[in-house]
């Protein structure tokens, strides 16, 4: 008899638990929007701080472009620019970033100082 209980006890427990999560609500809308909302502000700011160093970076690209245009340099550069991805990619990887997605941004940051660069050279011309 005191093993029946004893499993008829362990047997409510575990179907109690096992029940509790497949109970739970999801939560509504206003409440996922409130707990998101401190990461978003996060990431909100975060954006705002890479927007700005990128501008910065641009700013000086364009500087190295004017100095390309009156020193009759090529814009393009491949292999300071497999210095610059490979740098990229050993500091992403550190920070636990995929390969593919530190590529995919330095070539867009790439291509558009390649942009400033060259635009510089031929108003030199």
């Amino acid at each position: 008899m005191k093993q029946s209980c004893f499993f008829v006890f362990t047997l409510i427990v575990f179907l109690s638990y096992g029940t509790v999560s497949y109970c739970q609500t999801k939560p509504s809308e206003a409440e996922i929007k409130q707990h998101l909302s401190g990461y978003r502000s996060q990431i909100d700011s975060l954006d705002a701080a890479l927007i700005k160093i990128i501008g910065e970076r641009e700013r000086v690209v364009k500087k190295v472009g004017i100095y390309k245009a009156e020193n009759h340099v090529p814009a393009l550069q491949k292999d300071r620019f497999q210095q610059v991805l490979a740098t990229a990619v050993a500091a992403g990887e550190k920070e636990g970033l995929s390969q593919v997605c530190i590529e995919e941004i330095m070539n867009a940051i790439h291509k558009e100082s390649l942009r400033i660069e060259q635009e510089d050279i031929e108003k030199k011309q």
